[in-house]
């Protein structure tokens, strides 16, 4: 072989490495850009989900407002006090019924029964 075919060779290595290269850095820089937009779409989805909740979590009470003045609690009788408990038991426990019903429609989940003849009761 002649002198200069060697420097033909190592003249065509290099091309390929440099192009290996320049190849994989676009393939990297591919990959942290698609990174970012994921990123950035994730944190526009949980920024949507949190105002979502964030209205959701106030309550809507269904039941009519119990007229308990503060302090009247001392001239009540035990009878009506159990009552106002009870009142304000069932009334947590149907707005947690319907958070739960509305945050399973929300996901796309299957509502149990349970939830739904109690919703059905109640209306």
């Amino acid at each position: 072989m002649p002198w200069w075919s060697w420097i033909i060779i190592w003249i065509a290595l290099i091309a390929l490495s440099l192009l290996f290269m320049l190849f994989l850095g676009w393939r990297i820089w591919r990959g942290v850009s698609a990174t970012a937009r994921t990123f950035n779409d994730v944190s526009a989805e949980r920024e949507a989900y949190w105002e979502q909740s964030l209205e959701r979590a106030k309550v809507e009470h269904v039941t009519e407002p119990r007229s308990v003045v503060p302090g009247s609690a001392i001239f009540a009788t035990p009878e009506e006090m159990k009552d106002d408990y009870l009142a304000a038991k069932e009334e947590r426990r149907f707005a947690r019924l319907q958070r739960r019903v509305a945050r399973r429609k929300e996901r796309g989940q299957l509502q149990s029964l349970r939830d739904i003849e109690a919703l059905q009761d109640v209306g």
